[in-house]
């Protein structure tokens, strides 16, 4: 008995060690990305949705999914926020092509991630970003070729999202968002730090490398395949990736992942089975699917 009440402390120690370490080399960027998404949400929020709005009176054509999908990824709500605003800018007679490109963006990064996401190191930054946006244009695109004269989205019986931020006093508006983002964000931060941790005890290192590792597009393929299953908060799976690419996770199969994981969380995948319907939603599968994979084995190809 005291055997194995020895092997479970020191189980217990290692394990504690590995969680304490990744702790301390994310917690900032948690903090930080906690304060910066709910001073956007505060202070920015309406102002980026405002010059959303206005895009519907302006003659931009195709070219506007390039604004819409720069300014998806500067917005900070979730999926079930963005939807009833996408559905009344739909009702303002904004094109499906911006809308398709300003609700990619926002499914796949938000101001608050961005931050997280800076924990990974430059490249891994970059390739987000560039990634996530590149993402928004080829959606826009692809609604323009396919989708032209014919209504993508249903947006029936979608209102104008209800803004939490109303307290009059500015000071205790931000505090309020800021706890209502640790409430949102907390458990899934402190879940990825936990994954990671016995990720870094109990799976050898050369495995890793070996399923996620080199240019193979095996490894690609299973990260994009894995983002499906295991993704539930942006901050919780940065503590995750960086696990993940210091073990030998290639940047190509930590893209694959940074795109398939928010575009297939459940959540997201709730609203938007509602707002397409089956076809689409299905459509919307295969196109997540298939751009992750591609985006990973150029980004393999190029770094």
């Amino acid at each position: 008995m005291n055997e194995v009440l020895d092997v479970l402390h020191r189980e217990f120690v290692y394990l504690w060690y590995y969680f304490d370490v990744q702790l301390r080399q994310i917690f900032g960027y948690w903090v930080l990305g906690i304060l910066l998404g709910s001073c956007v949400s505060v202070f920015l929020k309406d102002k980026i949705h405002g010059l959303l709005r206005s895009m519907s009176e302006s003659r931009l054509g195709l070219w506007g999914i390039v604004p819409a999908s720069l300014l998806g990824i500067a917005s900070p709500l979730c999926m079930y926020g963005t939807i009833p605003l996408a559905a009344s800018f739909s009702r303002s007679v904004m094109r499906d092509e911006w809308l398709a490109s300003f609700m990619m963006c926002s499914i796949l990064l938000n101001p608050q991630l961005i931050i997280y996401s800076t924990a990974l190191g430059a490249t891994a930054l970059t390739v987000r970003i560039v990634s996530c946006f590149l993402c928004g244009i080829a959606a826009g695109l692809l609604i323009w070729v396919f989708q032209r004269g014919k209504p993508f989205f249903r947006f029936d019986g979608f209102d104008e999202p209800v803004s939490h931020d109303t307290d009059p006093n500015l000071p205790l508006r931000l505090l309020k968002n800021i706890g209502r983002n640790i409430r949102a964000t907390g458990p899934y931060f402190l879940l990825g730090v936990l994954l990671s941790a016995l990720f870094q005890r109990y799976v050898p290192e050369d495995l890793m490398t070996a399923a996620f590792g080199g240019n193979e597009a095996f490894g690609v393929l299973m990260a994009a395949t894995i983002g499906v299953p295991l993704y539930a908060c942006g901050g919780g799976t940065i503590p995750l990736l960086q696990a993940w690419l210091m073990d030998g996770m290639s940047m190509g199969s930590a893209a694959a992942f940074m795109i398939t994981g928010p575009s297939t969380k459940i959540t997201n995948l709730g609203a938007l089975k509602i707002v397409l319907g089956m076809r689409h939603f299905l459509i919307y599968l295969a196109f997540v699917m298939a751009f992750s994979f591609f985006t990973g084995l150029v980004v393999n190809l190029l770094i």
